[in-house]
This record gives structure tokens, C-alpha cells and sequence, in this order.
């Protein structure tokens, strides 16, 4: 089959995989970490409960198709993407033992998210998963732009240091390979209806399940009935000026006939922010990227 016409990666993006070890000490990070909030916390803890089962999705999705495609450097960024999304599924699920270890439901929630999303491998035909994990990983690429943005850095500003490089780690990488699956899904011909009605299903889909989860999750943590807390968490994320109404412009973008993720070429922020973030990486990542760098030599 001939190459794709239009893989929009900037030159200046490398779609490497970067194993880091984080880990979490209870003893040093603080119980509300995002913004001294429970409600805050608890609901970005649900997010990261979301992504092993959901980036194996993604994984699996890509995979079914790759072997459709024929270009060696496009065959690479397949390869970083997978890479990527694995090591995110790695660390996210050492964060969610920890927050097991906390008493909460993570890995309840976890093995819920796997059943829906194997009904889901069940239900839908190839391409319209496929579509599924283009829309969500626009939804991943919009939340990665606002924790690498300089001007609206409110909630990577007001993360806890600790728990700071495993979210901006994450937001590198997505914005790494933001193209990826949208120009294997073209390639493989993706239209215009299909991929919008599957941005609308998606967006659905997740924001029923992280509501349900951060219920339970709160519910456990024993500050669902905090209503000051509730109320300015609210606020905070759906209000006027909210974290998830200021991403509604940048949603809607996905409507647009001739949409790239590319189209928002924010490459600048991955250079900004990689240097630091990856100082972060455990010794012995370290030192084994030292390694397999002198034997590639």
C-alpha cells in the first residue's frame, strides 16, 4: 500500500520511549498534592487510573492496523508511540499501587475500565476504535498543552514538586505523538463523520466514567461531603474560567474539516520543558540510556 500524503511531525520532534521509575513516598508527598484540594486531587488520581487499561487500547488499536503501512519513518513514529504509550501504562501503574496503598479503590477502578474497554474491542469495528483513540488522544494532547503552557501553567504550578515530572513527563510524550494515530487513521481511510462522531462518543464515554470514578474516589477518601471543597472544585474545573471549560476552544478544533493535531505546533514547549523533566529519570534509567548510547556508537 502507498505511503500517507500528510505525517505533519515537526523535524524537531523525536518520538522516543523514556522509562523514568518514579516513585511515591508517602512520608513526603502530601494527601491533597493538586492545589491543597481533595476534590482537585482526586481528580486527576482518576484520570491516571484511567491510562494502563487505556493506553494498552490505543496500543492494541494501532497495532491491528501498522502493518497497512509501508514508510520506514512512518513505521518509527508507530514504534515511539507504542513505546511511549507503554512506558506511561508502567508508571501510572506504580502511582495507582500507591494510591492503593492510601485505602483507595484504584485497582477496583482499574479492573472496571478493562472490562469496558474489552466490551468495547467486542462492539465496535476496527476503524471506529481506531477513530476512538484518535479522539481520545486529542482529548490527551489538549491536557498536555495546558500543563506544558508557559501563560496558564496554574494547575503544573500548583502540583506538589514531587508528583510535578510524572504529569509533565506524560505531557511531553503525548504532545511527542500527537499526530501518530490521527495520520494512521487517514491512511487508512478515516472520514471526516466517522472520526467527528467518534470525538463526540469518546468525550461522552470518558466524562461519565471519570465522574463515576471520582465519585468513588472521594467517597473513599472520605471528602465527598466537603461541600466548601466540592463547590470550589467545581468551580474550578467547570466554572467560567475552569480548567476543563478553558479546553472547550481547542476541543471544538476537531470539527474542523482540515484538522492535524500538528495544526497547533507547539513543538516550543516540548524543547522548554524535556531537559528538565528527564533529569528527573531514575539513575539506573539513566545509565542503561548511557549504555545502549555507546553500543548504537
Amino acid at each position: 500500500m502507498s505511503k500517507a500524503a500528510h505525517f505533519q511531525k515537526p523535524e524537531n520532534i523525536s518520538i522516543d520511549p523514556h522509562r523514568m521509575g518514579f516513585e511515591f513516598n508517602s512520608d513526603e508527598l502530601p494527601r491533597d498534592w493538586l492545589f491543597n484540594s481533595p476534590m482537585l486531587t482526586t481528580w486527576i488520581e482518576s484520570l491516571s487510573i484511567l491510562f494502563p487499561e487505556g493506553e494498552q487500547f490505543f496500543v492494541d488499536t494501532v497495532r491491528y492496523y501498522r502493518d497497512q503501512i509501508d514508510d520506514p519513518e512512518i513505521q518509527k513514529q508507530i514504534s515511539g508511540f507504542i513505546g511511549q504509550e507503554a512506558m506511561h501504562s508502567l508508571e501510572h501503574k506504580t502511582f495507582n499501587s500507591y494510591m492503593k496503598e492510601k485505602n483507595l479503590p484504584s485497582d477496583e477502578l482499574d479492573a472496571f475500565v478493562g472490562g469496558l474497554l474489552g466490551s468495547v474491542r467486542k462492539v465496535l469495528p476496527k476503524r471506529m476504535q481506531l477513530a476512538g483513540t484518535c479522539a481520545l488522544e486529542h482529548i490527551t494532547a489538549m491536557l498536555a498543552n495546558m500543563l506544558l503552557e508557559e501563560e496558564n501553567g496554574e494547575v503544573r504550578d500548583n502540583m506538589h514538586e514531587l508528583m510535578r515530572p510524572l504529569w509533565m513527563w506524560h505531557a511531553i510524550e503525548e504532545t511527542e505523538h500527537k499526530g501518530v494515530c490521527y495520520d494512521l487513521y487517514q491512511h487508512v481511510g478515516g472520514n471526516y463523520a466517522e472520526r467527528t462522531f467518534a470525538l463526540i462518543l469518546a468525550t461522552s464515554i470518558l466524562a461519565t466514567v471519570l465522574a463515576y470514578y471520582h465519585t468513588r474516589m472521594q467517597y473513599r477518601n472520605g471528602t465527598l461531603f466537603k461541600v466548601k471543597d466540592v463547590l470550589w472544585g467545581l468551580n474550578k474545573l467547570y466554572g467560567r474560567r475552569g480548567i476543563v471549560t478553558k479546553l472547550i476552544p481547542e476541543w471544538l478544533t476537531y470539527f474542523r474539516p482540515g484538522f492535524h493535531p500538528w495544526a497547533n505546533d507547539n513543538s516550543n514547549l516540548v524543547e522548554r520543558w524535556k531537559d528538565e523533566i528527564l533529569s528527573h529519570q531514575a539513575e539506573k534509567y539513566q545509565r542503561a540510556k548511557k549504555v545502549s548510547k555507546l553500543h548504537a556508537a
